[in-house]
């Protein structure tokens, strides 16, 4: 039995390391590059395409959040794009504001939903409207509540797609920095969804996309009949299209700070766990070969902590009771424990370079505690998946 234990530990823990070091490990070395821009004062980003681009945002009742957001987006430094925002129903005077103010913009245009239907979710039916209604060939989604990090934004994002054979651009949308452990298990579980996302993607795996920071060609979403394999299901604008049409040919990633979109955080625990809800559902419709790297991507983390603790209780009842190992358990608790151990220094190091590289997502301090509450996040998570059914309801968002 406890050689048993001692195999699967260092099997589940040597699962981690392939992860660590041959996927995560292209995020984190992965050469960004470098193009100018005219008018960029550190001259580090460029547009390397004169695509036309259309940056869509979905709104419903975020008359505030646009107030900020729309300045930021006219200001963007780029020779073909415009705004169109998409008004679904707001009631709180959203729709009077932008046809007050559509005038004092250059490139902000907006249309408005009036009704919801019965056939297609919300948000979905408003991007479908809105790609419809574009002339242009790229579109860039992003969210009423986030925030460009420079003016370079959209330039960036759209660099990659100057390669003919590129579609898809995935960006990188980093939560505010708040005090608290909620925040800091936000911002966590953000970093490490990101290090998972852009590294498979490297690894000509993509498979989700997040739309608060996404770019993808409009012919690809007609040609794959936009939403319609997934219409009827609460989220996964972004990550279930992405899942379904995304290649490692077809999709970039970039990584540079000045493409970054930040958002603000949810601020209690009832209205994260909603949301998370919402994306662990999604995640049932991905496509098996998806769920089959995430299962052990997930799995090995978790049981990587399970069977350690395990072991420890071994180790402790044996140092109790006066027991000896076998010669063959002891050498398995060693290499074990070896093997264990350099996979909490690369996890330390490799994801640190990241979470540097992101926007100092987390700090490096706190890698190791971040390790073991992802790994608790992860296993509780899983839990709640497979015994609570998602509700029959219709989110916005």
């Amino acid at each position: 039995m406890i050689t048993t234990l001692l195999i699967a530990w260092l099997l589940v823990v040597s699962i981690q390391l392939i992860y660590i070091l041959f996927i995560y490990s292209r995020t984190a070395f992965y050469r960004q590059p470098e193009i100018i821009v005219s008018g960029n004062e550190n001259g580090t980003l460029a547009a390397g395409a004169t695509l036309g681009v259309t940056i869509v945002v979905c709104a419903r009742n975020e008359l505030e959040n646009l107030k900020e957001l729309l300045p930021l987006l006219d200001a963007q430094e780029y020779p073909n794009f415009d705004v169109l925002v998409m008004d679904d129903r707001s009631s709180d005077g959203t729709q009077q504001y932008l046809d007050s103010v559509v005038t004092q913009f250059r490139y902000v245009r907006h249309m408005r939903i009036e009704k919801e239907h019965e056939h297609i979710t919300p948000k979905k039916y408003a991007l479908t409207i809105a790609l419809k209604k574009t002339a242009n060939p790229v579109v860039l989604l992003t969210d009423a509540d986030c925030r460009p990090e420079t003016n370079c934004w959209l330039a960036g994002m759209i660099a990659p797609l100057a390669r003919a054979e590129k579609a898809i651009t995935l960006g990188f949308s980093p939560y505010y920095y708040q005090p608290g452990f909620l925040n800091l298990l936000i911002r966590s579980e953000t970093l490490f969804t990101a290090v998972q996302y852009f590294s498979l993607a490297l690894a000509s795996r993509p498979y989700m996309g997040v739309g608060r920071n996404l770019s993808y060609r409009t012919n690809l979403f007609f040609e794959n009949k936009g939403f319609y394999s997934h219409i009827n299901v609460t989220g996964g604008d972004d990550d279930l299209f992405i899942n379904e049409v995304a290649t490692g040919r077809n999709t970039a990633i970039c990584l540079h700070p000045d493409t970054f979109v930040w958002s603000a955080p949810k601020t209690t625990w009832s209205e994260w766990r909603q949301q998370k809800h919402r994306h662990l559902h999604v995640g049932r419709y991905y496509k098996p070969g998806n769920k089959i790297r995430l299962a052990f991507l997930v799995g090995s983390h978790l049981l990587s902590w399970i069977f350690a603790l395990a072991v420890g209780g071994v180790v402790l009842y044996h140092e109790l009771e006066a027991v000896a190992f076998s010669p063959n358990e002891w050498l398995l608790l060693q290499l074990g424990t070896g093997v264990f151990v350099f996979r909490l220094l690369t996890f330390w190091g490799v994801v640190g370079r990241i979470s540097y590289r992101l926007a100092h997502t987390v700090h490096w301090t706190f890698m190791p505690f971040m390790d073991v509450i992802l790994a608790m996040y992860y296993g509780l998570a899983s839990l709640k998946t497979l015994v609570i059914r998602p509700k029959k309801r219709i989110y916005w968002r």
